[in-house]
């Protein structure tokens, strides 16, 4: 997929608006990419296909409605590890929801919280400094984008976990093996579905995620 071929992915799923507003964005993601190393430089110059849709893809996978029907949810989203804002940022420009983006580094806070603002986005999306064990909360979406191995990862989150709450969890060639060894200290419904924009990786959905 072409950076052109992902924008009009982002266009078809989600509306024009949508992609306007993500466009702004990506400008501040590359501005302040000079400042700190938000994502890595390579991945800058498709930052469309590796960053954006594959943060938006997570909406799509929520059970139930389609996409378009989602982005309507009112439901509580935390997103982990938020670090340049992927996919916390993403959901919270494709949806009508509120968005908590986890992120324990200040710099990379700091450029959240201004990008909160300059995108008008402060009524609805929180950014917490610190780590997730720290927050409070119940979460109606997790999500959490190369942070942990997913058992140490449902144990730092779980008090943000509630009987309706799904998880989405991109994860790379080791998912499979990740969620047996979830399942040995947790219940819950796991499985995998394959992301659309690297072959080899997988996000892991899972639901009513309650510990052994």
């Amino acid at each position: 997929m072409t950076e052109d071929e992902a924008r009009h992915w982002i266009r078809d799923q989600f509306g024009v608006s949508r992609e306007t507003a993500i466009a702004s964005f990506v400008d501040l993601v590359v501005t302040e990419s000079a400042q700190q190393n938000l994502v890595s430089r390579t991945s800058l110059e498709s930052i469309w296909f590796r960053h954006v849709v594959d943060s938006a893809q997570l909406v799509g996978l929520l059970p139930g409605p389609s996409a378009a029907k989602a982005t309507k949810g009112n439901g509580l989203w935390v997103d982990i590890g938020t670090g340049a804002g992927f996919p916390g940022m993403i959901v919270a420009l494709l949806t009508d929801r509120p968005v908590m983006l986890v992120e324990p580094r200040r710099k990379r806070a700091d450029f959240l919280a201004a990008a909160v603002e300059q995108l008008s986005l402060g009524r609805r999306v929180d950014v917490q400094c610190r780590r997730v064990e720290q927050v409070a909360g119940a979460a109606a979406v997790i999500s959490a984008r190369a942070v942990a191995a997913l058992p140490e990862l449902l144990a730092a989150a779980h008090h943000l976990n509630r009987k309706e709450t799904i998880w989405l969890l991109p994860k790379g060639v080791n998912a499979l093996e990740e969620v047996e060894a979830a399942r040995r200290t947790w219940h819950g419904s796991f499985h995998v579905e394959q992301s659309i924009t690297q072959p080899g990786s997988l996000v892991v959905i899972a639901m009513g995620v309650l510990r052994r």
